[in-house]
């Protein structure tokens, strides 16, 4: 019995050292906090920039420890509103669960700084232009008097582009001259002067929320804190046709002084011929059908996009909506029923809308279909509902109005192909949310959609409720009151007024 109780002394001894577990050390700023800091929130939270306080010094980052814990564990900074799974993109601004479970620990263990000598060196921003010097660099028109206090400001500036030939923007790098009240820019093209006759003479700017307040005839890109300026693929441009404006709006957000601002934007043109010009499919709902109840906390709607009359590579997206929006998933159904996910924001802010760009292009076969799924929520409970009591809400470009579209940009085998894309229903959508489609040619032109057969395809799908084929003064009353007469008149000219 005694060798036998030895033996299982003998085994434990073996065993003891290994049960010991060492216990997971106290995170602190040097070693754990600061690496996390530095990489995801420093390109906003630094002096200078639009963020209300810096987080590079542990002094700043130690009296906040809780409230990082709170809004990192909430998924509310950084700033980053697609699910994970649900596309793969560029620029990504996601804490991984570990960086999370490390703030909160330090958080909780009363914000430790750690050994100095832990401390890795502050990240370096560049001041210049991160691709080099741009072929063209254009401003605004003159300084912007932003003021100290009040709602976010939304100004439309209207920039005359010194280009003498049709070009192919391959990249853009905007440079917001006071980063304490640029939040974010989006820049239109604009070839027919519609910017130049809504601007005022003398700031040469016009207020827009929401849209650009005019029908652009392109996009080449937009730009947001963090966001670093990516070169397209050689070979592939945006159309920048020549005489063309560039309409940028920017979005300020007062810092409780009175700023100025002189935002500057530097555009790089292809040197190489272009195979491959970028386009977009655009998706919407019927404008009548967007009519949200007051208190209606899920309100929801579905549309989709015609079957691509070609195949396509997705490289881009951009969901829009306003303040009520509360939900927009986004994914592509390809003809032999597979499901591609695109974009999901399960949590819409406004504030924080922007281009998403995908890290690899999307194969989207001939035959795929863009389906989109968007929830608004007009209740009380809506902290960012801009009207208390709630309202009767309908489609618009006003604050309190709504809208439900999105963008898919792409790419196609050659510009007939494109083409095809840009003539499908909602072209001109895509044009100005993606791209601004290609140069007209014999090759184009052999496949161009008549333009009176463009206008009775979106009045009939817009307005035709009934599905008679023709607009019933019934199906009329549907049409906004400021797009009524427009309306009538155009559908009077293609025949389709009963």
């Amino acid at each position: 019995m005694f060798d036998c109780f030895a033996g299982w002394l003998a085994v434990l001894s073996l065993v003891a050292p290994l049960a010991r577990v060492e216990a997971p050390a106290t995170p602190t700023f040097n070693k754990d906090v600061a690496p996390i800091l530095f990489k995801h929130c420093a390109s906003c939270h630094r002096p200078g920039e639009i963020a209300p306080f810096s987080l590079l010094e542990y002094k700043d980052a130690a009296k906040r420890a809780a409230f990082l814990a709170k809004v990192t564990g909430e998924n509310r900074m950084p700033p980053w509103s697609p699910e994970p799974g649900f596309g793969h993109f560029k620029d990504e601004r996601r804490l991984t669960d570990s960086e999370k479970s490390t703030l909160q620990a330090w958080a909780k263990a009363g914000a430790p700084e750690g050994d100095p000598g832990q401390l890795p060196p502050k990240p370096a921003f560049e001041s210049g232009w991160v691709l080099g010097k741009p072929d063209l660099v254009v401003e605004l028109p003159k300084e912007f008097t932003v003021p100290a206090s009040g709602p976010d400001v939304y100004q439309c500036f209207v920039i005359p582009l010194p280009v003498t030939r049709d070009e192919a923007v391959v990249a853009v790098d905007f440079q917001p001259g006071n980063a304490k009240v640029v939040h974010h820019a989006i820049l239109y093209l604009d070839s027919d002067g519609q910017g130049r006759a809504k601007a005022d003479p003398v700031t040469r700017s016009f207020p827009s929320f929401g849209g650009p307040g005019i029908r652009p005839t392109g996009n080449i890109g937009a730009w947001a804190p963090g966001i670093r300026p990516i070169q397209l693929p050689e070979g592939t441009g945006r159309y920048l046709k020549k005489g063309s404006d560039l309409v940028l709006q920017i979005h300020y957000h007062p810092s409780g002084k009175e700023e100025k601002d002189k935002s500057r934007v530097g555009i790089y043109f292809s040197k190489t011929p272009i195979r491959h010009y970028v386009g977009a499919v655009g998706i919407r709902t019927r404008q009548w059908a967007l009519r949200i109840p007051p208190g209606e906390p899920k309100f929801t709607l579905v549309d989709q996009s015609e079957p691509l009359p070609v195949a396509a590579k997705a490289i881009g997206i951009l969901p829009h909506m306003h303040y009520l929006g509360k939900e927009m998933k986004v994914d592509a159904k390809l003809p032999d029923g597979s499901e591609i996910p695109l974009i999901w924001i399960k949590d819409w802010d406004f504030n924080w809308q922007g281009i998403y760009g995908y890290r690899e292009p999307v194969d989207l076969p001939k035959g795929t279909v863009i389906r989109m799924r968007a929830v608004f929520d007009n209740s009380p409970a809506n902290p960012r509902n801009p009207s208390s009591p709630p309202i009767r809400v309908t489609w618009g470009e006003q604050t309190q109005d709504e809208m439900c579209i999105c963008g898919v940009q792409v790419v196609t085998e050659n510009k007939k192909d494109l083409k095809q894309v840009m003539d499908m229903l909602h072209g001109d959508l895509g044009m100005i949310l993606g791209g601004g489609g290609m140069p007209e040619d014999d090759e184009t032109r052999s496949v161009a959609m008549a333009r009176n057969k463009k206008i009775e395809r979106l009045i009939l799908w817009e307005y035709d409720a009934d599905k008679d084929g023709m607009i019933s003064k019934e199906e009329l009353d549907l049409v906004p009151k400021s797009n009524r007469e427009r309306v009538t008149l155009m559908a009077r000219v293609i025949g389709k007024l009963k």
